[in-house]
């Protein structure tokens, strides 16, 4: 990993992907990715009776970018969906409707309608959601596809409270601990034998395998409660979303697929003996150490006697680390204007702080950071950002969403091949996006 993201990024400066005219750039190993999908796969493959039907539907949000997604469907893998945008992603990658599951708080009935006729699965996240599935499945002639539910099984959170999905108030699912939540629960079940699916999510960064594991574990005892009370396996599938944290500390890759899976199989060994189908929803883990970000520092300065490295890399790339850093540290490279590895002076390494573009003062990704010091048109590598940092921009200041390039750096001969994920956005377009072809619309109010 290290020494095909160190070939990567000297590249990058020698082809002109990052320089003057484009100071900073998204990279994705596409190696990386490969490898982290068969394992994914291998982990799982590992664990269930064979012949077991198994779904990895990644997880859309953490990488809304369809060459990551067709590249993830030619390594196995389907979608997860959680909006009209991210379904029509999906479909624009070639993933099949059989491959696609549709998550979301708030679907309208006519998202729902459009995945009935599609034939894409759904989990409806409430009552109220069903009772549309009701009407929906009601006026069809032909069965539907696989319908499911989301339960939360409320066995507490992570470190990250904003990503912690099986609280006792998490918005998401059915509470299942709540007072006649699971009698409701079973009885849905029993008046819809339609309803073949059960879904639960029980966290992401920041939660712990072993709670991850018991929410698993929950939803599989309420699927063998719904199916003896039914009297037959309605219930042929089981959605235990995804959730696998990363660890932003070193290139290491733990936890791993294989220790969750392995884990899984000894908490809840009947989710794995070939009686039930089952889909999986990971994101973050699939790409986020394959991915990194190259910015140009455009000065460096200093205040209070503390360095600052101004580079073109923050709050709208990074924004979970400028706005939370103490849950989203991200590790930082130094290399020359020439991509090589910055080499420390006499002195070693300085602590400095990283600034980002954007005009408030806490635009920072690192603080304090030791690093060798930095100058202006040295290059600063955020790391690990392969997953939610280049798909989910924040345009502050009307920034452009940077370019995007994977790149295969295997070659024997030292080669880096270089393909485009998205175009650097131009300033036109940021105009066009800001309403420039109603400019008169408001002045002509009277």
């Amino acid at each position: 990993m290290a020494a095909r993201r160190e070939r990567a990024v000297r590249a990058a400066v020698e082809r002109g992907l990052l320089g003057p005219d484009q100071p900073v750039v998204g990279l994705l190993d596409v190696a990386g990715i490969r490898s982290t999908a068969a394992g994914l796969r291998a982990a799982f493959e590992e664990v269930v009776a064979p012949g077991t039907p198994i779904l990895h539907a990644f997880a859309v949000k953490a990488a809304a970018l369809v060459p990551v997604l067709r590249l993830l469907a030619d390594e196995g893998l389907g979608c997860e969906v959680a909006s009209p945008g991210e379904l029509a992603l999906a479909r624009a990658a070639g993933v099949t409707p059989d491959r696609i599951v549709l998550d979301s708080p708030a679907k309208t009935a006519a998202e729902l309608r459009e995945a009935l006729d599609l034939g894409i699965a759904v989990n409806a996240d409430n009552p109220q959601e069903l009772d549309r599935l009701d009407a929906l499945v009601g006026h069809r002639a032909a069965p539907p596809p696989p319908l499911g539910l989301r339960v939360n099984p409320q066995v507490g959170g992570g470190s990250i409270d904003a990503l912690s999905t099986a609280t006792a108030t998490s918005k998401f699912g059915v509470a299942l601990q709540d007072p006649g939540a699971r009698e409701w629960v079973v009885r849905a079940f029993t008046e819809r034998p339609w309803l073949t699916r059960l879904h639960a999510h029980v966290g992401s960064q920041g939660c712990p395998l072993e709670l991850m594991a018991a929410g698993i574990r929950a939803a599989y005892e309420l699927a063998e409660e719904i199916n003896g009370a039914v009297g037959r396996q309605q219930i042929d599938a089981l959605d235990i979303g995804g959730g696998l944290p990363v660890n932003f500390t070193s290139d290491e890759i733990t936890p791993g697929y294989r220790e969750y899976a392995q884990l899984l199989r000894a908490t809840v060994p009947g989710l794995f003996d070939g009686r039930y189908k089952l889909v999986t929803e990971f994101g973050r883990s699939l790409l986020a150490k394959s991915g990194l970000v190259l910015a140009r520092v455009e000065y460096a300065k200093s205040a209070g006697g503390r360095p600052i490295a101004v580079t073109h890399a923050g709050a709208q790339l990074a924004t979970r680390t400028v706005f939370a850093p103490d849950a989203w540290p991200l590790r930082v490279l130094a290399y020359d204007a020439q991509g090589r590895p910055k080499a420390e002076t006499g002195d070693g390494p300085v602590p400095q702080d990283i600034a980002g573009p954007c005009c408030f003062a806490g635009d920072l990704v690192a603080r304090d950071r030791r690093l060798p010091e930095l100058a202006a048109g040295d290059v600063v590598a955020l790391l690990d950002t392969g997953a939610y940092y280049f798909s989910n921009h924040f345009a502050y200041n009307s920034l452009p969403r940077p370019g995007i390039y994977g790149f295969d750096a295997t070659s024997a001969d030292g080669d880096v091949r270089f393909a485009t994920v998205r175009e650097p956005q131009t300033v036109d377009e940021i105009v066009v996006e800001s309403g420039a072809k109603h400019a008169l619309g408001l002045s002509r109010l009277r």
